[in-house]
């Protein structure tokens, strides 16, 4: 099964923006993401509806972000893509009179929510401004692993 790298892939585009003077264009945000450009219009069409993003038309124009950082949390990019699911595991629903897949099928019901609720307040906790903090971070440590010679990727 295929995973849904939405989530991740819209923070990575919401991150390279921050970092980014002015607008910036969906052809780079497409570059920069290995996608095609009106992949990133759909995408940012959905956060400008929650607004997250704004766009500019014409020349200079582009895509920016319009809110502050610290408060966008990774729960709020998540529900503004459509809450896609947490999980890639489900029940067997062949059988649903055979009392073993439904005691299975309780059992699993219940850690899958349990998890999907711990998921979603993690989600919550964690902002974007702390994203851009903890880039940042590793920037400066592979900067100065650079200067120092100390670094190497593995």
């Amino acid at each position: 099964m295929k995973r849904d790298s939405r989530l991740s892939g819209v923070l990575h585009v919401l991150l390279h923006m921050a970092e980014h003077e002015g607008p910036i264009t969906s052809e780079v945000l497409a570059r920069a993401m290995q996608t095609n450009p009106v992949v990133i219009r759909r995408i940012m069409a959905g956060l400008r509806g929650q607004g997250y993003v704004r766009s500019e038309k014409g020349h200079g124009g582009g895509w920016s972000l319009a809110c502050d950082l610290g408060a966008i949390t990774l729960r709020d990019i998540y529900d503004a893509l459509g809450c896609p699911s947490l999980l890639a595991i489900g029940n067997r629903t062949e059988a649903p009179g055979c009392l073993v897949e439904q005691a299975v099928n309780a059992a699993l019901d219940t850690a899958f929510h349990d998890a999907e609720a711990l998921l979603l307040a993690r989600l919550g906790d964690v902002t974007l401004a702390a994203l851009s903090a903890d880039f940042h971070a590793r920037l400066e440590r592979r900067s100065k692993d650079a200067r120092t010679g100390e670094g190497h990727d593995s």
